[in-house]
């Protein structure tokens, strides 16, 4: 039964796309693109230890970029982090980021939606 082995082909399949990435950035440290890439592979692998570490070699490389600093948010959600992923989330809106529905619709930050700070954060960017 195909649908049996779907997971363990995804996962195999995030396996080798993280080989690849993990390659490209070790030669090419200033390829900041497959860094990305390689914080969402680790994170769709459910590897959120390593996703983090992505997400805090990003801030230090583009530490204005309300993107890095949302993603670096999820991460630190993702492991129940709570405090210092809305002081991540924060800082995202502080430097631009601005989609109050993307917060609320994604599955990485879950953790935070009962969060008195992440509904003030939503109510924010709604006005």
């Amino acid at each position: 039964r195909s649908s049996d082995l779907a997971p363990v082909l995804d996962a195999v399949g995030l396996e080798f796309l993280a080989g690849i990435l993990e390659v490209e950035v070790a030669r090419h440290p200033e390829n900041l693109p497959a860094l990305v890439e390689l914080g969402h592979v680790y994170t769709r692998a459910k590897q959120f230890e390593e996703g983090l570490a992505v997400d805090q070699e990003l801030v230090q490389r583009a530490p204005n970029d309300s993107t890095v600093r949302y993603n670096l948010a999820c991460s630190l959600a993702l492991l129940g982090r709570t405090e210092e992923a809305l002081d991540a989330l924060e800082k995202a809106v502080a430097l631009g980021y601005e989609d109050p529905e993307h917060l609320l619709a994604d599955p990485d930050l879950a953790s935070l939606r009962e969060e008195a700070r992440f509904q003030g954060i939503v109510r924010k960017l709604a006005h």
